[in-house]
């Protein structure tokens, strides 16, 4: 195509390539009438809370795993919190995790008693750089525990960082939010480190309103978090150690068992709709997309742009601007990243990492969910390349 072939975008006075709007996300239940049911019986039970379907949703997400032991909790940042107690971490020392990850990764680290020190992303796929964290961990006084994030869904270099982690002595714990469907190497995510902690929030592929899992190949730390997620009370109210109040209730673990039915289905779809995203904007200067390495599978729980903005023409910023007079939401996921954050000030890291600002400040993630058509992603595409070859004059506008 050619600029004067192309409409010109909305932000230039064109038509919106979505006039009555398209939100980032969109949560649609897979099956209302079987989530209904399956309300109905809980509520008939009279059991809202330390019941069969929660049990029935760890042994359902334990089998999708392909591991032993499955621990249903309240959220994501609360399983990664009773992991970490779990794993000893305390007394403020270090635990070596991604700049690049949502907050919460850090915050689990914080509230177990670490101290976060964050480490590079990796050029290729944002995921956390093994060599970088291997020489954090070096550098670290007594470190306690390494963190990894699969960023949208894209397997980490597990094998690697394995290896690291063996090395200086400590436990692998994911911040595997975004990866409930992923595979590195054809096995699923939830089956590496020490454990892998999964989100069920809404804006995730695999949905329980709220709510996390926790897999693990480790039966010790199956139990201790079954008793850690009710306060450490091992039932008669002499608690073990200081838990959380981290139960999901029945009805969160109704709405995760009927997202859970068909996710693979859903999983492959997502993929299908990057690759169409892929096919529009292929040869587009100074863009590229989050993709994992051959072989793996992405959940792809982000659409994510990864944008030069010297040869694409304009910065993630201004695309956002421009995209949304087009009537396409976005979110700079995860900008700033955790480091400059004014949560983390204090901890003199801001400046650190070069290449992980450098990426933070490049993406832009664009509307994708599991119930999206083919034709909504093509017209998606199709309005971000509209929008680069009148870059300059966007820049001017």
């Amino acid at each position: 195509m050619t600029t004067d072939t192309l409409a010109l975008p909305a932000a230039l006075g064109g038509t919106p390539a979505f006039p009555a709007g398209l939100p980032l996300t969109r949560v649609q239940v897979p099956d209302r009438a079987a989530l209904l049911e399956r309300l109905g019986t809980v509520l008939d039970s009279g059991q809202l809370t330390n019941g069969r379907t929660v049990a029935e949703l760890e042994e359902t997400a334990a089998g999708l795993l392909e591991v032993p032991h499955v621990v249903a909790v309240s959220n994501c940042t609360a399983g990664l919190m009773l992991v970490l107690q779990a794993a000893g971490v305390d007394g403020g020392r270090p635990v070596v995790m991604p700049g690049f990850t949502f907050s919460a990764t850090a915050h689990a680290a914080h509230w177990a008693g670490g101290t976060p020190v964050f480490a590079e992303a990796r050029e290729s796929d944002i995921t956390l750089d093994p060599e970088d964290a291997a020489a954090r961990l070096a550098a670290a006084d007594r470190p306690a525990a390494l963190m990894a994030t699969h960023v949208y869904g894209t397997p980490c270099q597990v094998e690697r960082l394995q290896e690291v982690a063996d090395a200086a002595g400590v436990p692998l714990v994911y911040d595997s939010a975004h990866g409930f469907g992923s595979r590195r190497k054809g096995v699923p995510i939830g089956n590496f480190g020490y454990a892998e902690v999964f989100s069920m929030s809404p804006t995730k592929v695999a949905v329980a309103g709220e709510g996390g899992l926790v897999a693990t190949h480790d039966a010790g730390l199956a139990r201790r978090l079954r008793t850690a997620r009710d306060y450490g009370n091992p039932g008669d109210y002499d608690t073990l150690f200081p838990g959380l109040n981290a139960r999901m209730s029945e009805l969160h673990a109704a709405v995760g068992l009927n997202w859970l039915a068909g996710l693979p289905d859903r999983v492959a779809h997502r993929g299908t709709l990057v690759g169409e995203f892929a096919t529009v904007t292929a040869g587009l200067p100074g863009l590229r997309l989050a993709l994992p390495e051959d072989g793996d599978i992405s959940t792809f729980k982000d659409l994510t742009l990864i944008l030069d903005a010297a040869e694409f023409g304009l910065t993630a910023r201004r695309l956002a601007d421009v995209l949304r007079a087009e009537g396409i939401d976005s979110r700079r996921y995860f900008h700033p990243p955790v480091q400059r954050q004014r949560a983390y000030a204090h901890l003199g890291q801001a400046d650190a990492l070069p290449l992980t600002d450098r990426l933070a400040d490049s993406v832009l993630t664009v509307p994708l969910w599991s119930q999206m058509d083919a034709p909504t992603v093509r017209r998606v595409a199709e309005a971000v390349a509209r929008i680069q070859p009148y870059a300059e004059r966007l820049r001017a506008a």
